[in-house]
């Protein structure tokens, strides 16, 4: 991956004024956001505005907002290391169209060369410390692990914990999920999609930042082989909720844990159990100790 310091072109644009408080709250507030900053003074920047004289700027830049609040990408002395030692040979390098977490429409991800071998594949979305995703590799080597994540902390922090693992079977990739789904992965080619606790989002305003929708359920399912399954995790019960009814809706799934639409009446309905391979990480130990349930859904890929 080619390292930069990103220029105004190529890092999203400050949100309009009557939203940057809301964001800078909701980020510090919500704890949903995968990585935390390493910095408090870092300031946080909302989804890119376009609009720099270098061209037009496609759809996905300027039309469809982010479902991340891009961060500093600084990092502490032992993240660098990290990041020196392990990003070569496991960090992807992705041409950009016009932002460094943008994928270009004409690349596709070669698995077998990437891991030198063919294997199962598993996609986590927003891998955030890489606690989940190393885990997993470690517990189960004969499956390749390919994260999704555009913090560089985060991503440093998961190189770590899987250089100390002696991990081989895992792969990251800077970018934004809905482009690497629908650009980068070829179609039915991942046996499991992992999204667990996205940033909720939770200010009404913000809705439309919100990652998983009927939009990203049909890039899910683009990818997903017939039978895959697609993991969701959230700490926020009015996500969990929305998250069931969008994909209940969703034609190419099935929920495998169906019954009475979860309501706020009777919450607990509707849901799947802990998935015993999502490992407790120090987000959801925070969020429990916070008082917030964690609901998990699993869906089918039909046919």
């Amino acid at each position: 991956m080619t390292e930069h310091t990103p220029s105004p072109a190529d890092t999203p644009a400050e949100p309009p004024a009557d939203e940057a408080a809301d964001v800078s709250a909701e980020e510090g507030a919500a704890g949903s956001a995968e990585t935390p900053s390493e910095d408090p003074a870092e300031e946080a920047a909302g989804e890119h505005a376009g609009g720099t004289g270098q061209g037009p700027v496609p759809e996905a830049f300027h039309r469809r907002p982010y479902s991340f609040v891009r961060r500093g990408d600084r990092l502490t002395a032992r993240r660098q290391k990290a990041w020196d030692d392990w990003a070569p040979t496991r960090v992807l390098d992705v041409p950009r169209v016009r932002t460094d977490t943008s994928v270009h429409p004409d690349h596709e991800f070669d698995a077998a060369a990437a891991f030198g071998r063919e294997a199962p594949l598993v996609v986590e979305v927003g891998s955030g410390l890489g606690e989940a995703v190393v885990h997993a590799a470690a517990q189960d080597p004969a499956r390749d692990y390919l994260a999704v994540e555009v913090y560089k902390p985060g991503i440093a922090d998961l190189l770590l914990k899987a250089g100390q693992a002696g991990v081989d079977n895992v792969r990251v990739v800077q970018a934004n999920a809905p482009e690497v789904l629908e650009h980068m992965l070829a179609p039915a080619s991942v046996d499991e999609l992992w999204v667990f606790f996205p940033d909720p989002w939770h200010k009404t305003r913000h809705h439309k930042r919100r990652l998983v929708s009927p939009a990203f359920a049909d890039l899910a399912a683009r990818v997903l082989v017939p039978g895959g399954l697609w993991r969701l995790a959230t700490d926020w019960q009015e996500y969990a909720l929305v998250m069931r009814e969008v994909l209940d809706a969703a034609p190419r799934f099935e929920n495998l844990h169906p019954g009475p639409l979860a309501d706020d009446e009777h919450p607990d309905v509707g849901w799947a159990p802990r998935w015993e391979g999502r490992v407790l990480t120090s987000f959801e130990r925070k969020a429990q100790e916070a008082g917030r349930v964690p609901r998990d859904l699993t869906y089918r890929r039909l046919p």
